[in-house]
């Protein structure tokens, strides 16, 4: 398993790769903005919409891509960034000029079949990791209350914020609260 960074082309080329990946998150329940059941179509268009935004330098876009029994040809193509997609994390930067200093935690998934591997701490820790090196000095980000994504946030040294009632609906379409997390960051030596 390895965590990679997606530039635009990569995010617009593997739009199906992530599309398999946010529809099974979601159809396992999963509260990342969708309603189930998500058609693969529309979650490809969504990730394609999202390169813009990579190639902008607004949101940067990793993926954990699943080596797994690999022929040359397979390795060649992980090594180009394609591969099995388990996970994804994604940062998405202030736009504002008094906030480029922030930035939000978005879309951290990990495929069903890849959990309680420790895939979601270490894609946390890449965006958190790079973010710092990047001169970020906070990161925030939502989740539905009660998720299994609060004990990794809370465990990982977030700091909880407070929950907001009814915030989103979860993947069946029932209201459901979030809780707000944020965590600073110590930038690193240049």
């Amino acid at each position: 398993m390895r965590v990679l960074r997606w530039d635009a082309t990569q995010v617009r080329d593997g739009a199906a790769e992530l599309a398999h990946l946010l529809t099974d998150t979601v159809a396992a329940g999963a509260s990342v903005g969708f309603l189930a059941p998500l058609d693969r179509s529309r979650a490809t268009v969504w990730w394609r919409e999202r390169a813009d935004g990579v190639a902008r330098g607004e949101l940067a876009v990793w993926v954990a891509v699943d080596g797994g029994d690999r022929t040359d040809a397979d390795a060649r193509a992980e090594d180009a960034g394609f591969g099995r997609v388990v996970g994804t994390i994604g940062l998405a930067f202030s736009t504002l000029p008094n906030g480029r200093h922030r930035a939000e935690v978005v879309k951290l998934m990990v495929h069903p079949s890849a959990r309680g591997q420790g895939l979601a701490r270490s894609l946390l820790t890449t965006a958190e990791h790079t973010a710092a090196a990047t001169g970020i000095t906070l990161l925030h980000l939502d989740t539905e209350t009660g998720s299994p994504a609060e004990r990794l946030y809370d465990t990982a040294g977030w700091t909880r914020v407070g929950t907001i009632p009814d915030y989103a609906t979860n993947t069946v379409g029932t209201p459901r609260p979030t809780t707000l997390y944020y965590k600073r960051l110590d930038p690193l030596p240049g």
